[in-house]
């Protein structure tokens, strides 16, 4: 690993700075080589936005973290890391306006570039419409040699990597937390199933846990890897929703199953579809739309 990459990941790895930071840190120091010989008065006139908090903890995790040791690590329990200059980035994630700068993933990276990927989300207790519904629709998506990205949280996306799996296609997970911590715990079993013969990947390192804000960052990748996110059902507030939202924002095609409005599970996508998604009936509907801007 050369050492801009190791510094990059080294970067990645400390508390108290995110996206943005990491942005500066690389404009005022390209290529990485003087990151150590910085002091602490010096980081906060590059990073005049942190606290004095945050910046302790980004200059105490910068000298003290063994980046050479974790990287070890993480190569003997076969974890790739791949940074946005490398070129195995995926082409659709590096177009968004905040993509990750590294990406932990575990399994066949190739998958994340494919010609022809769709993202399924929906909520987490869906209801027996919404089931039938994705049996319908996923299979003969898959078939037309679509693969399938969701983030292997319980309901819709477990079962829309599941369907994957037993229809012989192919299916990546994106989750909040790092590899060596997947919620919930009982995809585990999915989880290193995915992670031998299709993809996980995470944007965070992998011993960290998952934290409540780490999962609608997540869902700007699910469909930046994406060329359209299909939402199943989703409540009228739901990280569901925030993933077509943000799916508009990066020129995704945007779809949504029709619903009853009685039913809370379908207030959201009967709303998108109000606001221009397009409504699906059938998986015809999907693929044609493609087809169409192809």
């Amino acid at each position: 690993m050369d050492y801009f990459k190791e510094r990059l990941i080294l970067i990645h790895h400390c508390r108290g700075v995110g996206w943005k930071s990491i942005l500066k840190i690389l404009q005022e120091d390209p290529l990485l080589d003087n990151l150590l010989n910085k002091t602490l008065e010096d980081w906060k006139i590059i990073l005049p936005r942190l606290t004095n908090s945050q910046l302790s903890l980004f200059y105490n995790d910068l000298h003290s973290i063994d980046i050479s040791q974790k990287i070890k690590l993480y190569k003997e329990n076969k974890i790739e890391m791949i940074t946005f200059f490398d070129e195995e980035y995926p082409t659709r994630l590096k177009r968004i306006f905040d993509p990750p700068w590294v990406i932990y993933a575990k399994g066949n990276i190739r998958l994340m570039n494919q010609k022809k990927i769709l993202a399924v989300v929906g909520v987490r207790l869906p209801s027996q419409y919404g089931i039938d519904a994705l049996n319908q629709i996923i299979p003969p998506i898959i078939k037309d040699g679509y693969i399938i990205v969701s983030g292997l949280a319980a309901g819709i996306d477990t079962r829309a990597h599941l369907l994957s799996i037993q229809n012989d296609g192919k299916t990546i997970g994106v989750i909040g937390g790092g590899l060596f911590h997947i919620y919930p715990k009982e995809n585990t079993p999915l989880s290193l199933k995915m992670m031998k013969e299709h993809l996980v990947i995470s944007e965070t390192v992998p011993f960290r846990k998952s934290e409540p804000w780490m999962f609608p960052q997540r869902n700007r990748i699910i469909s930046g890897l994406s060329d359209g996110v299909l939402i199943i059902e989703a409540k009228a507030r739901s990280g569901s929703l925030i993933t077509a939202y943000q799916a508009l924002e990066q020129g995704r095609e945007v779809f949504a199953l029709p619903g009853n409005i009685t039913s809370p599970n379908s207030r959201g996508t009967n709303e998108l579809i109000q606001e221009g998604a397009k409504m699906v009936l059938s998986y015809n509907d999907i693929i044609s739309e493609f087809k169409n801007d192809r």
